[in-house]
């Protein structure tokens, strides 16, 4: 069973995320989503400096988030054929709540850039398995919406990134586990060179 929520452990062995555009909604409600976000930002920072911030693109926000998407890609693509103007269109209107991950790093600080984004990534993680531990499913997906000049322009600041797009809602079909790697190709002891 995925997402098995009887125990910590159980969950965090059998965590699966969802296709973003096999989701049902409704997603998580105002509370819930509060909630999943305020556990997402329990993450390792080390500075305390908050490095990453939540944006949310409402329910009836859209229609104005697949006209950004439309003028992002008639900018890429100025023919694109209709096949490629539809899915802007779905991925805007997926089911459940949508949340945009943004990587803020502080710039010109003791702390690297490198952690300052390490840490933004664990608030993703936090993020999906706070809202499959309230039984939800997550989607979470970059693409090339993610490094298009006009969506980035509307959610980030200069200096930041889109880290992800965070679709939040139930699944539509059971869903299947992936093939994870063998630990023993992952994890190795440690060797200290010879000196």
């Amino acid at each position: 069973m995925l997402n098995d929520r009887s125990s910590i452990l159980s969950l965090l062995e059998t965590r699966r995320s969802g296709k973003p555009r096999e989701l049902l909604g409704p997603g998580p409600n105002a509370a819930e989503l509060q909630h999943i976000l305020t556990i997402a930002a329990r993450t390792p920072d080390h500075g305390g400096l908050t490095p990453w911030r939540f944006v949310t693109v409402a329910d009836d926000q859209r229609d104005a988030f697949e006209t950004l998407l439309q003028s992002a890609l008639t900018a890429a693509e100025p023919d694109a054929p209709p096949a490629k103007r539809q899915k802007e269109h779905d991925f805007a209107h997926y089911q459940g709540a949508l949340v945009v991950l943004v990587s803020a790093p502080v710039p010109d600080h003791k702390i690297p850039v490198w952690e300052q984004e390490l840490s933004c990534g664990a608030v993703g993680m936090n993020l999906l398995t706070a809202a499959h531990a309230l039984g939800f499913v997550v989607g979470w997906v970059t693409g090339w919406r993610a490094y298009a000049d006009l969506v980035h322009r509307a959610f980030c600041t200069p200096g930041e990134r889109i880290a992800g797009f965070f679709f939040i809602g139930h699944a539509s079909r059971p869903l299947e586990d992936r093939e994870r790697p063998a630990l023993s190709a992952v994890a190795t002891p440690w060797r200290p060179p010879n000196t």
